[in-house]
């Protein structure tokens, strides 16, 4: 898009927003003199657009009160926020007063879309799956997210540059089965052909500096689910910690604390597999590079628990509890001070 046009949409962006903007503002703001920005009004004038002089001190440009620009448009990053805002909130209970609103706004912006733009977004959208609601997510690359996006769905394999959370940079070979968006994060799954297809291998996007896709095809996995295999890769990651519990309860009562990309729940091997809503004895298992956070939990738990390994956690839930019960039987005259 040449300069001057591209000033030219800028002014009427501008105009949009609402109010009376003065020329001094307006010159300001694209970079010309008043003489430049009068040619560019004119410009829109002969567009149709409703552009208004509104003489006096604080004269300047309007839009015509209730005028409002037909066409839309965006950029690729535009499309893709606009889009992906949409199934974000209607995947999070984030949506408009009625639950066909986000699907309805999302089928007029597709149907304004170039055809390339369009049925490249539509990848993102059939590949991505969500865990949970959480918050605010890190910003991929748009590029990067539409090449690994695309590979996904035509199960093509893909070169990566990565740098890992210790700053060390790689080139990857992956075989992508899905996108997946957890607690702030974006992530791809896959496998890498150099390491072996039977290890699964999971990158966040936002450390991800480029994406090509290479020559050939793949075979996924049958009944592959990208958003499991993303939660069970955290919960047995390496960390400095392996720690293993048992605690009495629901399937349900323990995730409310210990969720599926923190800890994994099993029956016992020797115990037949029963119902998750009854209660029983669970094997607990996660890693983690500190302990300090797990008694707090435990206790918020509120269920009967064995710490099986590691040592270190048990002292840390005695010194807890010793603390708790300290506190609790301090008598309300006691004087008043910083606390220990």
């Amino acid at each position: 898009m040449s300069r001057p046009t591209g000033r030219v949409l800028t002014l009427l962006e501008l105009l949009q927003s609402g109010g009376t903007r003065t020329m001094a503002e307006l010159a300001d703001r694209l970079g010309v003199d008043g003489r430049t920005v009068r040619r560019y009004v004119d410009q829109l004038i002969d567009l149709d657009v409703p552009v208004e002089a509104v003489r006096g001190r604080y004269g300047g440009y309007r839009l015509a009160p209730g005028y409002r620009v037909p066409p839309l448009m965006l950029s690729d990053d535009e499309a893709l926020a606009v889009l992906l805002g949409l199934v974000a909130g209607r995947r999070t209970g984030l949506m408009t007063t009625t639950a066909t609103a986000s699907e309805t706004a999302a089928a007029k912006i597709r149907r304004v879309l170039p055809e390339r733009l369009a049925r490249r977004l539509a990848t993102v959208l059939e590949s991505l799956a969500f865990t949970e609601p959480s918050g605010e997510f890190a910003t991929p690359d748009a590029g990067v997210l539409l090449t690994i996006a695309d590979a996904v769905r035509h199960r093509r394999p893909i070169s990566i540059r990565y740098t890992d959370r210790d700053g060390r940079r790689s080139d990857r070979t992956l075989h992508p089965y899905g996108l997946v968006a957890h607690s702030g994060r974006w992530y791809v799954t896959g496998t890498d052909p150099g390491i072996g297809e039977d290890e699964d291998r999971t990158f966040r996007l936002d450390r991800i500096t480029d994406a090509r896709t290479l020559p050939g095809s793949f075979e996924a996995p049958a009944g592959v689910d990208p958003a499991r295999r993303v939660l069970s890769g955290f919960a047995t990651a390496a960390y400095r910690h392996e720690v293993t519990l048992r605690i009495h309860g629901t399937v349900e009562q323990i995730r409310a604390r210990f969720p599926a990309g923190v800890a994994s729940v099993e029956d016992p091997a020797s115990a037949p597999v029963t119902d998750p809503a009854t209660e029983r004895w669970r094997h607990v298992e996660l890693r983690a590079e500190r302990l300090d956070w797990l008694p707090p939990l435990l206790a918020a738990l509120d269920r009967p628990f064995i710490i099986e390994r590691p040592d270190e956690l048990r002292d840390l839930v005695i010194a807890l509890a010793d603390r708790l019960a300290t506190r609790a039987r301090a008598h309300g005259d006691q004087e008043e001070g910083p606390a220990p």
